[in-house]
């Protein structure tokens, strides 16, 4: 038995895993147990979670590995703030104390969290290494062409190559600072988001405006070649030598300084949104066409952060040149602790490896599971009402009913999920068919901006009667937009195609407008039996009622938090929310029957949690 601790930590989104043989035996975001959303700290509570999952001490481990080096991205750093020298000088005493302190002692750091017990070798992979090893190991491929693209790692930004049995070999890259990842954060940081966190919010914001910038982008910002490698002006930007991301020159190209955060949105984010997410789809074609003319593969593999642009990664599937895709589900950094375990075991070790299908992520499901007697003790202790439904079938038509009725639900089912997409184990589930449940649960259960789109989970087999899917492909992690099928849609009158902006919000475009965002598109998760388990069931359950086989499914979570992971995270949502219904297990809660139970108001949660 051989047993592999993989680690990423102290940029964005700290993990661990731990493989045994092979085999992916648990794995998790640190901000899950510290409540720190994208928590960079050390993963010391996720060390610990694989670790006694697994049933291992840390001086049991054989092998440890950190997801990049170091030492090279201390270069790199080094090398940037010489460049741009003297204009680095606040940006260098901002980061070298932290650099310093934490990451040239990083095996020291490692060893200390493991209790000083394990006294073996620690393993330092290359940054796009682990993404590469994160997208081919787990996929169901033998051979596949492997993509991967961020904001940086050491110094590649971008790289490509070839996956083949138990190895990975990158052959090309592209360097700091020209960056897809970098040019879409600073987009996302002039529009007022949160860099690092916001991108997904500028791509759901997108479809409101019009790509009015994307020549201006083009013609200014970047020189992009027919393969997708481009140089960027830097004289725009500000992020390799500064405390931000876009310079003045940036405010005047773009019509005006940065919007304020948390400031009203106008037309001209909505436009910004637009034209840099056009740019980065054809970026990311012409990148796709050329990997698939230098490798000759039929499949392709991707992960990197930006392959959690799933806008994107719908034209890729629909309009690129491979015939099969699979993304890694946890394609930003917390996916790299998953490479860099099964990079030493497969490509160090050289052992062999099994090819799985549908793949072998299995669902992502690999995080924290609580049982019935767990969850009861603990809704015991707090006297808190609920009726326990053993019949697993009964229990999930009269959570179907309960959808079916306007109900919004919490469902904590199984292990936690490993990523950042709720898939059916960490949700809040709602009717897809409602005119005005997006409103609902934007403002009384998430807490959040208005026109951000939900996600359907669909079963498998309903998913064509509704989406435009290529035949045999499927989504199950939540990765890939599909445009809603005509036939589902409505008829918009000249009034309401003439709408522009967040006034396109209300108008009702298919019978599932919940789910249907303002370019009749939708971020789908397929649903299936063999890894979707009682989530498949519950589906079931509501289009055997309903006749629609999908729910809105958008993670238990509110704004400012990491998706719950512990029955009391769960229930303290619960309430401080206007969910309807919490099922965990096979208890069920209604908020009705709690004590304290209250209606809860944006303006009151923004106060109470001190949400920017």
């Amino acid at each position: 038995m051989t047993a592999i601790l993989g680690i990423s930590a102290f940029y964005h989104d700290s993990a661990a895993v731990l493989i045994r043989d092979g085999e992916i035996i648990a794995a998790a975001q640190e901000e899950r147990f510290t409540r720190i959303k994208h928590d960079p700290d050390l993963p010391i509570n996720a060390i610990e979670y694989c670790l006694a999952e697994a049933d291992l001490t840390p001086s049991q481990l054989d092998y440890v590995g950190f997801y990049d080096k170091p030492l090279m991205k201390f270069d790199r750093l080094l090398e940037t703030y010489l460049a741009y020298a003297p204009a680095g000088l606040p940006s260098f005493y901002t980061s070298m104390p932290q650099w310093l302190k934490l990451k040239l002692h990083l095996p020291r750091k490692i060893r200390k969290s493991l209790g000083g017990a394990y006294r073996k070798r620690i393993v330092f992979c290359e940054h796009h290494e682990s993404h590469a090893a994160s997208a081919f190991f787990p996929s169901p491929f033998e051979e596949a062409a492997i993509l991967t693209v961020d904001g940086v790692g050491e110094w590649a930004t971008a790289s490509f190559g070839i996956g083949r049995g138990n190895r990975i070999e990158l052959s090309h890259e592209m360097h700091f600072p020209h960056s897809l990842g970098m040019l879409y954060t600073a987009f996302t940081y002039f529009c007022g988001f949160k860099v690092n966190s916001g991108e997904y919010k500028l791509m759901g914001l997108a479809p409101y405006g019009e790509p009015v910038y994307a020549d201006r982008i083009l013609e200014k910002l970047l020189d992009l070649k027919a393969d997708g490698s481009f140089q960027m002006d830097m004289s725009y930007f500000n992020y390799a030598q500064g405390l931000t991301m876009t310079s003045r020159k940036f405010d005047r190209l773009f019509d005006g300084p940065r919007r304020t955060p948390e400031s009203k949105l106008t037309q001209r984010e909505m436009d910004l949104a637009a034209s840099v997410q056009m740019v980065t789809e054809e970026i990311l074609l012409r990148i796709v066409r050329h990997v698939h003319e230098r490798t000759n593969m039929k499949s392709l593999c991707m992960a990197g952060g930006v392959a959690l642009n799933c806008v994107a990664n719908g034209r890729i599937l629909r309009e690129g040149p491979f015939e099969n895709l699979w993304i890694q589900p946890a394609a930003g950094d917390a996916g790299g602790a998953l490479g860099v375990a099964q990079f030493i075991w497969h490509q160090l070790l050289e052992q062999p490896r099994s090819i799985r299908k549908p793949d072998g992520q299995t669902a992502s499901y690999l995080g924290p599971q609580f049982s019935d007697d767990q969850i009861l003790s603990y809704l015991n202790a707090i006297n808190a009402p609920h009726e326990v439904i053993d019949d697993e079938e009964k229990l999930c038509e009269k959570v179907a009913a309960l959808i079916d009725t306007g109900h919004v639900v919490g469902w904590f089912q199984g292990r936690m999920e490993f990523g950042p997409r709720a898939l059916g184990a960490r949700s809040i589930l709602g009717d897809a068919r409602s005119k005005q449940m997006q409103s609902v649960m934007n403002l009384k259960i998430k807490f959040r901006e208005s026109f951000r789109p939900f996600a359907p989970s669909v079963l498998q087999e309903g998913a064509a009667d509704f989406f435009d899917m290529p035949p045999e492909s499927d989504s199950p992690y939540m990765l890939l937009v599909a445009d809603v099928l005509e036939s589902k849609r409505c008829d918009l009158d000249e009034k309401a195609s003439e709408l522009k902006g967040l006034d396109k919000l209300n108008v009702t475009r298919s019978c599932v407008p919940a789910i249907t965002h303002v370019d009749h598109s939708a971020r789908l998760q397929t649903v299936d039996a063999q890894r979707h388990g009682l989530y498949y069931t519950l589906l079931k359950a509501f289009n055997e009622r309903t006749g629609t086989p999908l729910v809105i499914n958008t993670s238990f979570n509110v704004r400012g938090e990491p998706i719950v992971c512990t029955p009391e995270d769960a229930y303290r949502c619960f309430m401080a929310t206007n969910m309807d219904v919490l099922v965990m297990e096979h208890c069920l809660l209604l908020k009705r029957d709690q004590p304290d139970a209250q209606e809860h108001e944006l303006d009151e949660y923004l106060a109470k949690f001190e949400l920017d």
